[in-house]
């Protein structure tokens, strides 16, 4: 996770930057709650600076688009009440491989944009953008120091494999897929539900070291609609990607081993998997939650099964999961097959009854200690 997980870099047609509107639509939905997130811990402020830490921020616009979120909620709440602007200090968090470079090269424009964009008369508060690589599974700042954690779709994946699952343990426990798929024997999804409950304990523990009093942390991050580990569009989604890569086994492009010892290092919990451990961690009470329903096309917005454009839908499924997936996959299986691997995913996409549509539930909570 630290050296091969991050999104695919540049500015090409298969890039995060160029493919992430599905993180674009989740930070417009929740706009309102961050809003309110910003308001409660900046009413709550006892010091000259607000402390704002973005957890897998990744490095496409949406990076920025946080940072500009809270600072219109800051500037709303300063007009609204008055009272002399705290100075709001962000750490923009990854993994080292994340492109960071990316991110501050575009920090002077987004600063200019920023200052053109205010309305007459509108306060805009001093803020300071950092980055911090590192993982949010290890201690990151100073104990006491954070007034708000938000993260958005990144804490459904995990820290490492299950063990049991590592590529040169054999025999291989989940042959033929690299998920939780119909053939996965329940000892497998077992080892994902407790490599969950670790990372989320542990998470939850140390955000809890790290906030304020008073602080707020919200978070987004994909899961399932019922209670069914087997069920939910993440396990169909990646079904589908595991049939692609059968498919350059069966044509001598990939070896079988390839996909027998490659598992993803991710987890979509129920509703009621994440209330538990929130309980179960007695740091934390929930004070919010939702969950939300999205076709995976990312330039699908109608509701419903109906599809206007299945090749194209198919496309774009492909593009936005690619941009996800292609480090890990290139560095399990080569660069050289991922062209046409994503383009077996997106006909498998395109010829899906649509009655069988994905739609990935994605939730919402919102934290206090």
């Amino acid at each position: 996770m630290e050296h091969d997980f991050h999104m695919a870099e540049g500015e090409d047609e298969n890039s995060y930057a160029k493919n992430s509107r599905l993180q674009e639509n989740a930070l417009a939905e929740t706009k309102p709650a961050l809003q309110e997130a910003v308001t409660r811990a900046y009413a709550a402020l006892l010091h000259p600076t607000m402390t704002i830490v973005d957890l897998g921020c990744s490095s496409g616009e949406n990076t920025l688009l946080f940072v500009s979120n809270v600072i219109e909620a800051v500037s709303h709440h300063l007009e609204k009440l008055g009272g002399r602007p705290a100075e709001l200090q962000f750490f923009l968090n990854d993994l080292p491989g994340n492109d960071f470079n990316r991110v501050f090269r575009s920090v002077q424009r987004f600063k200019n944009s920023i200052g053109m964009g205010r309305r007459k008369g509108e306060e805009i508060p001093a803020f300071f953008i950092a980055g911090l690589p590192s993982s949010y599974y290890t201690r990151l700042l100073p104990r006491s120091s954070v007034h708000l954690f938000h993260s958005s779709y990144c804490l459904h994946w995990r820290s490492r494999l299950p063990h049991g699952l590592e590529g040169k343990k054999r025999p291989y426990l989940n042959k033929g897929n690299i998920y939780i798929g119909m053939t996965t024997p329940p000892s497998v999804v077992k080892m994902y539900q407790v490599q969950f409950e670790k990372d989320m304990l542990l998470f939850l523990r140390l955000r809890h070291e790290e906030l304020v009093a008073g602080g707020q942390m919200m978070l987004t991050f994909l899961g399932r609609k019922h209670g069914d580990a087997y069920s939910g569009g993440l396990c169909r989604l990646l079904g589908l990607l595991s049939q692609s890569v059968q498919s350059l086994v069966d044509e001598g492009l990939v070896e079988k081993e390839k996909l027998d010892s490659f598992n993803l290092p991710l987890y979509g919990p129920s509703m009621e998997e994440v209330k538990a451990i929130v309980e179960q961690s007695q740091q934390f009470r929930m004070n919010h939650n939702k969950l939300f329903e999205t076709n995976w096309d990312p330039y699908d917005d109608s509701q419903g099964n109906d599809v206007r454009n299945s090749a194209q839908s198919g496309i774009n499924s492909s593009k936005s999961l690619r941009a996800v997936m292609e480090p890990l996959f290139a560095s399990h299986f080569g660069e050289s097959v991922l062209d046409e691997l994503f383009k077996k995913f997106a006909y498998y996409v395109e010829v899906l009854p649509q009655q069988n549509l994905f739609f990935h539930f994605w939730i919402l909570v919102f934290l206090l200690p």
